[in-house]
């Protein structure tokens, strides 16, 4: 398969993290909206390589984009710093842990929306959340969840943001 597509939401308050990632071959669909999100950078919108320390890239190598618009640095540093660490690590723990296959980490890439709100204070929540929600994204998009029949039985859930 050359497309995966995951999602997760975990957390509550302002620190909730909202993940939306794809995961695919370089060559692919995803390696094109990769390469286009390190190459079309927007102001509001400063997308970044995961990094587990300077130096140190993830594999696959992951970019992340922001879903909100940043609007001062205190966001910016959020997205950065736990945000951007908590996404390192969930990624690079996949790998260990064999829900992304070793062998493939070189040819696959990972496009990662993250959210952060604007009024978000508690760093170690972002990381926490975005670290929970990056790995359960990942397991999600690897295995195909949810499946068809998993959907359906759950189509009639409220969403805790619908709104009325």
């Amino acid at each position: 398969m050359s497309l995966y597509v995951g999602e997760s939401l975990v957390g509550d308050g302002n620190e909730i993290a909202h993940i939306d990632l794809m995961i695919g071959d370089k060559a692919g669909p995803v390696g094109v909206a990769f390469a286009n999100a390190l190459a079309n950078q927007s102001s509001g919108h400063t997308n970044l390589l995961a990094v587990i320390t300077p130096n140190v890239a993830v594999k696959p190598s992951t970019v992340m984009i922001t879903k909100v618009t940043m609007k001062g640095s205190k966001q910016v540093i959020q997205m950065f710093g736990p945000a951007q660490t908590a996404v390192a690590k969930a990624v690079a723990d996949s790998v260990a842990a064999g829900v992304i296959p070793k062998d493939q980490a070189e040819n696959l890439v990972i496009v990662c929306g993250v959210f952060i709100h604007p009024a978000a204070e508690d760093n170690a929540k972002i990381y926490k959340y975005n670290y929970e929600a990056t790995k359960a994204a990942i397991a999600n998009a690897m295995q195909g969840k949810p499946s068809a029949d998993e959907m359906i039985a759950q189509k009639d859930a409220a969403h805790p943001f619908k709104g009325f």
